[in-house]
């Protein structure tokens, strides 16, 4: 089987959210798929399988269990269908357990389509309060993760993540961290111990949930942001209706073979 390595929201290497890529011709069973994203250990694993000429089935596992959605490992395969694979479609189109997302090509950045997020405000409790070295000004919930804002840029690059603290919330996938930026529009991170990732560098689905965020907060509809990890990487976003519009780039790092006779 193939396997390709991805750094994702980045034209350049060594920086953005790397992401492998599997394509197939019919699923392998789901302990192989956890037994490969596993060996990758990298946030997320991709793995697709053809449906028609512009549609794929798509799922993604991290090292510990399969998720929902991922936006950085979308873009990767959407990256390796255009770059590797000889896909030329305008659109392509990938079922998923969070239903159709389309990737479109511009100008070699890669916009999705992801549905919108719908969040609301919640207390600040004691479980909540504790994840973090610094308490933020607001908390939201969304469909799978925490949504904590804090006044400014510096504080987001020098909390403290609690990472027991944060795993304990056995409500969510994770949290994310937001602020207005001093240079864009604002600056996010994420932290999702209970999935296996500490700290995801680029967190491409998170963006369904800070879109609409900042779109109400800063009243305008196209946004830039950049997530501030030790790699970072940065993300355009737009709010259109009930979905998300998030843009980025991809860079190839690998190409590989994995030797099915050992999986």
């Amino acid at each position: 089987m193939k396997i390709y390595q991805v750094d994702s929201f980045s034209n350049k290497l060594y920086s953005g959210n790397p992401a492998a890529v599997v394509p197939l011709t019919d699923w392998l069973d789901d302990e192989k798929m956890q037994n490969i994203a596993a060996e990758n250990n990298l946030s997320e694993t991709a793995f697709f399988v053809p449906m028609n000429e512009d549609s794929y089935a798509l799922r993604w596992f991290t090292p510990e269990t399969e998720v929902d959605l991922c936006g950085h490992a979308t873009l990767a395969t959407a990256h390796v269908l255009y770059t590797h694979l000889g896909y030329t479609g305008q659109f392509v189109h990938f079922y998923s357990k969070s239903g159709i997302l389309s990737v479109e090509r511009i100008e070699g950045k890669y916009k999705m389509n992801f549905p919108v997020d719908h969040i609301e405000e919640v207390e600040v409790s004691a479980a909540l309060e504790v994840c973090f070295d610094r308490v933020p000004q607001k908390i939201y919930k969304g469909k799978t993760d925490y949504l904590f804002v804090y006044e400014d840029e510096d504080v987001i690059k020098k909390i403290r993540p609690q990472f027991i603290a944060i795993e304990r919330l056995n409500d969510a996938r994770g949290v994310i961290i937001t602020s207005p930026s001093i240079e864009l529009d604002f600056v996010s991170r994420f932290f999702a111990p209970q999935c296996g990732i500490n700290e995801d560098p680029v967190t491409g689905s998170a963006f369904t949930t800070l879109t609409p965020y900042w779109t109400k907060t800063l009243g305008k509809s196209d946004l830039i942001a950049k997530q501030i990890s030790k790699r970072g990487g940065y993300v355009e976003c737009k709010l259109s209706g009930n979905r998300v519009e998030i843009k980025g780039d991809a860079k190839t790092y690998m190409i590989g073979e994995i030797q099915e006779m050992n999986v």
